[in-house]
């Protein structure tokens, strides 16, 4: 039953003239059905796809797992069934937190955005809110799936990823929660090789740092702002280049190894290095000079890209060439996506 007022039939209209029958009605035109308000348009596959590539950051995605690998490497060990099940609760807990990102900031979206997937009607903020619960149990029976200590920091790294989302991320403790929730992935990966986590508390606090600062820039990428926060991440981009290039003491599988896995180390560490400056700074620069939206997104998505160098560096400095290259195959394939969904 429609709630519509019905409209009068149309009246016979005469021929020109006036004789002969008369022509028949002109039957009033359909109107279009409306969309239903918080209803998702159908989709083809293809787009129902990339819908859920722009919800969950797919680019952006693909440099979660890195924090797993350089967790690993920092305290000695090698990758396994545990680094794979903690690399998938990573990645879980990562996708989960920009799906409830979206859900949380619907109206801000709306205003900014309208072409991310929730304002623009192609996927349900239900939707959206269920994806995030879901992959948050995913996280969290993968990261048990790693080990107890595993499942242990993935408990306090799924709270911080809720926090934020949901609380924190207007307010000034946004970055260092950010900080503190890639700080915890690192020692996720830490806590699944079994070893003691000593050796990678100083990495997770630079991967932590990094991204503390990215965090900050991203706080104006909509609507420009102040050349402060891009400023400040060059500066954090100085520092975090500088501490990479200490070379600490082989954790203990290392010890007493040839040299020869250590040169080859150094070789993959230098490369990273070069490339996490080269990578990051112009961005950041070209937003000091014009912090505009555009030039600020540009510098957080060259942020995220270069989080995977970091990474790399970080399993290149415990003497781990291999897990290094690992991480930083993830490059560019996020740089690829990123050419097609936005990592922001």
């Amino acid at each position: 039953m429609s709630l519509a007022p019905e409209r009068p039939a149309a009246r016979p209209r005469p021929r020109p003239g006036g004789s002969g029958p008369p022509a028949p009605p002109i039957a009033p035109a359909a109107p279009a059905a409306p969309r239903a308000a918080g209803r998702a348009l159908p989709l083809p596959a293809a787009k129902t796809v990339r819908a859920w590539a722009e919800l969950l950051r797919l680019p952006a995605v693909c440099t979660a797992p890195g924090d797993v690998l350089a967790g690993t490497a920092v305290v000695g060990a090698r990758p396994g069934r545990a680094t794979l099940c903690a690399a998938g609760a990573s990645v879980c807990l990562y996708a989960a937190g920009m799906a409830l990102n979206d859900w949380a900031d619907q109206d801000e979206d709306a205003r900014d955005r309208p072409h991310r997937p929730l304002p623009s009607g192609r996927i349900r903020p239900r939707t959206a809110l269920a994806a995030a619960g879901l992959l948050s149990a995913a996280g969290l029976a993968l990261a048990a799936g790693a080990g107890r200590r595993a499942g242990a920091v993935a408990v306090p790294l799924a709270a911080v990823v809720w926090a934020y989302d949901l609380r924190l991320k207007n307010t000034p403790a946004a970055p260092a929660a950010m900080a503190a929730a890639r700080g915890l992935d690192l020692l996720l990966g830490a806590a699944s090789a079994g070893r003691p986590m000593r050796p990678a508390l100083i990495p997770a606090a630079l991967l932590a740092q990094h991204t503390g600062a990215v965090t900050l820039v991203s706080r104006t990428e909509t609507q420009g702002g102040s050349p402060a926060a891009p400023l400040a991440a060059l500066a954090t981009t100085t520092a975090v280049t500088a501490a990479l290039m200490r070379t600490p003491a082989p954790p203990g599988p290392h010890r007493g190894r040839p040299a020869g896995p250590w040169r080859g180390a150094d070789a993959v560490r230098a490369a990273l290095l070069a490339a996490y400056p080269a990578t990051v700074a112009g961005p950041l620069l070209h937003a000091v000079l014009n912090p505009s939206p555009p030039l600020t997104q540009r510098a957080v998505g060259a942020g995220i890209r270069g989080m995977v160098c970091v990474q790399g560096a970080l399993a290149a400095r415990a003497g781990a060439p291999g897990t290094a290259l690992l991480s930083a195959a993830l490059a560019p394939v996020a740089a690829r996506l990123a050419r097609k969904v936005s990592p922001t």
